[in-house]
Formats: structure tokens, C-alpha cells, sequence
């Protein structure tokens, strides 16, 4: 017994070893985490997207048309930088990139308004972009909205009722929004924590491959089941390391949220980087060389972003991805961790998940012992006994 477990710490020990002089696999498996979580949220660090430029096209001159024009002026969506009577002029400078977006006020608009008939104002936005199309429908919506209530409650007072009946008619229902998981609205706060089980996955799935690509290379992949539980346990250690960085210090430094149920959390990393880790050592095994496991999974971080469920509606999907899907350790991973992590699901709402999890880490574990046996050969000259001297 003593001896075995001697034997598994010392492969525990050598692939540790391997792994911090090569610095391909050492980049991937420890700098590229630590990188990625200091600066990949940087570029989300306003969260929010506020003052973008925007013009406004005055058809109207009135006072009304004015109004919209201070309110849009005021509002920390937009900033209104060009004001023209010439939507031409306006549509121009939005197709050179100058503005964001802008709103048509059209001629008849206070006349309607005055006659209670229905007025429309056009918004045109960059819709290549989504955080500047929604700043600048929201900032123009704000406006205009704010305009229209003002000339309601100036038609309520004129017809006899008081300031604050006009107030109640105009808005009988008190109406307050509050973001529950993402108080700030921020993009960041949406998008780094899915993010994050990504980096986890992609770098462990590539770290993997690299390094069972090389011991393909070098015929060092025959080994005993023992021999790569060892080296399993060492790329585990690497990768709980790099979520708990995340888990613990990224997601804090940056402020999102955070710590729902952080030991649902913590056990879910547990499923999470051995089923990847597992994943990647098979895929290096059957790939069998060191630069073919990288570039193939270099181009799948993208796809698997759609996969994942958070950034692209899962009921878009074609029904055969949508099935497939599952066939990817990040699917289940991002999923359960924002319920654990980010909303504070309890344990049971994440079960399905674990399992995925669970039964992904099988088959690769399997398939990885049943790829990297020794050969029945190697097997019986190890264990016959050595053959006599001649002459």
C-alpha cells in the first residue's frame, strides 16, 4: 500500500515537474489564467455604456420639439452633438461612425400632439453594436417619454384636476425596476462570470492536449491506471487553483456578483476541472501531437460561447446542437455556476448539471485508460522473469 501511494506521488510529483519546464504548457495551465482574469474584465470596467453621441433631426421647430431636444441633452444615455434640420445630414454621420444614433422629431409633431392624435418619432441606431443601440434608444425613449408626460399632465390640469390628481391620472400605477443579480446593469457583470468557466475549460483543455501530445511524441503515454490518476490529480491541482482565483479574488476585485451559495460553487468546481482536465488529456491521446491538439482547440472557444446558453438563446439553436451541446463540460459548467454563483440557487436546482458533469468525466476517463494502456506485450516482459544467460 505504502509503496503504491509512493508510486502515485512520485508521477504526481514528476508531471508537475513536466509541466513547469515546458513553457507552452506552463503558459496555458498557469499564466494564461491569471492574464485573462486581470485583463479581460478591464475592458468591461464601465460596465455601462453612457454618453454617446447622437444627433437630433428637427423637422418640428416648436417649442415641443425643442423640449425633446433639452431632455435629450440632459440625459446620461446620449449626447446630443449635432442638431439639424436635414436627416441626410444626420444619416451621414451616422454611417461615418461619428454618431451613435439619432432621432427624427417630425414637422406636425406638436400639432398632433396638441390634437391628442398619435405622433411618431423615429430613432435610427448603430444596431452593430448592442450596448451603443441600447443607450441610444433608451436616452431618446427617456426623453420623449418624459416630453409626453409633461404635456399630459398639462392637458389633465387644464381640465380642471389638480397638480397632484393630474400626477396620479397620468401615472396611476407606481411602477419601480430593480435589477435582482445585476444591480448595476453592467456588461461586465453579465458576460466575465460565464466567461470565466470558459477560460477554465479552454486553457485546461488545451494545457492537457499539449501535454499528453507530448508524451505521445516521446512514447511516454503507455502507462498503468495508477500512473495517470497521478497525472490527472496534478492538472486537477493547477485548475482548482485558477478557479479559485476567479471565485475568490477576481469576481471580488472587480465587484460582481458573487457568493450565492460559494460552497455549491466551490463543489461544482470539483466536477468542473477533473472532467476537463480528463477531456483534454483524451483528446491530446488520440490526437497525438503536440501542435495538432492546439491549433484544433484553439478555434472551438467561439462556438462553445454560443453553446454555453448565456449569450445566444438556446431555442435558436438547431435541435441537433442543442442536444450536442451537452457533449461540452462548459455548457453545464457556466450554466450551473451563474445559479450557484451569481443568483444563489441551491444545490438541488443544479443536480441535472453535476450529473452531466459526472458522466462526462466517466467516459473521458475511461476512454484516457483505455487509450493510454500498455500495450499486453510490455505487460508480460515486465512481469516475466528474467531469462537465463547464455554462454
Amino acid at each position: 500500500m505504502t509503496d503504491s501511494l509512493n508510486h502515485v506521488l512520485r508521477h504526481f510529483r514528476n508531471t508537475l515537474a513536466v509541466v513547469l519546464r515546458d513553457q507552452g504548457v506552463l503558459l496555458l495551465l498557469v499564466a494564461a489564467p491569471v492574464l485573462y482574469g486581470f485583463f479581460y474584465p478591464w475592458f468591461y470596467a464601465t460596465e455601462v455604456v453612457t454618453q454617446v453621441p447622437v444627433a437630433v433631426v428637427d423637422l418640428d421647430h416648436s417649442s415641443l420639439s425643442r423640449q425633446i431636444t433639452r431632455l435629450a441633452e440632459a440625459d446620461p444615455n446620449i449626447a446630443v452633438t449635432l442638431v439639424t434640420g436635414n436627416e441626410q445630414e444626420a444619416r451621414e454621420a451616422l454611417w461615418s461612425g461619428a454618431i451613435g444614433g439619432y432621432a427624427v422629431l417630425p414637422a406636425d409633431l406638436q400639432r398632433k400632439v396638441f390634437r391628442s392624435e398619435a405622433a411618431v418619432v423615429n430613432v435610427e441606431a448603430n444596431a452593430a453594436y448592442a450596448l451603443i443601440n441600447k443607450a441610444v434608444q433608451r436616452g431618446f425613449a427617456e426623453s420623449v417619454g418624459t416630453a409626453s408626460a409633461v404635456v399630459e399632465i398639462r392637458r389633465l390640469e387644464a381640465q380642471g384636476q389638480s397638480p397632484t390628481q393630474a400626477h396620479a391620472s397620468r401615472n396611476p400605477v407606481q411602477l419601480q425596476t430593480a435589477a435582482l443579480f445585476n444591480p448595476t446593469e453592467g456588461y461586465g457583470s453579465y458576460v466575465v462570470p460565464a466567461v470565466a468557466m470558459l477560460i477554465l475549460q479552454q486553457t485546461l483543455l488545451m494545457g492537457a492536449a499539449l501535454l499528453a501530445g507530448t508524451w505521445v511524441e516521446r512514447g511516454q503515454h503507455h502507462a498503468a491506471p495508477g500512473v495517470w490518476a497521478a497525472r490527472l490529480a496534478a492538472l486537477c491541482t493547477l485548475g482548482l487553483a485558477s478557479g479559485l482565483l476567479y471565485f475568490g479574488w477576481i469576481f471580488v476585485w472587480h465587484d460582481y456578483p458573487r457568493g450565492g451559495n460559494a460552497w455549491g460553487a466551490l463543489l461544482l468546481l470539483l466536477f468542473y476541472v477533473p472532467t476537463n482536465a480528463a477531456l483534454g488529456l483524451l483528446l491530446g491521446l488520440c490526437m497525438g501531437n503536440r501542435e495538432r491538439a492546439l491549433q484544433m482547440l484553439l478555434f472551438t472557444t467561439l462556438p462553445m460561447v454560443f453553446l454555453a446558453g448565456f449569450s445566444w438563446p438556446v431555442e435558436a439553436l438547431p435541435l441537433p446542437l442543442q442536444w450536442l451541446r451537452w457533449l461540452v463540460p462548459s455548457t453545464a459548467g457556466v450554466q450551473a455556476s451563474l445559479r450557484l454563483n451569481q443568483l444563489g440557487a441551491p444545490l438541488a436546482d443544479v443536480l441535472p448539471h453535476l450529473g452531466v458533469l459526472l458522466a462526462l468525466f466517466i467516459a473521458s476517463t475511461t476512454g484516457l485508460v483505455w487509450k493510454g494502456r500498455r500495450p499486453r506485450a510490455a505487460q508480460r516482459m515486465q512481469v516475466s522473469p528474467a531469462s537465463p544467460r547464455l554462454g
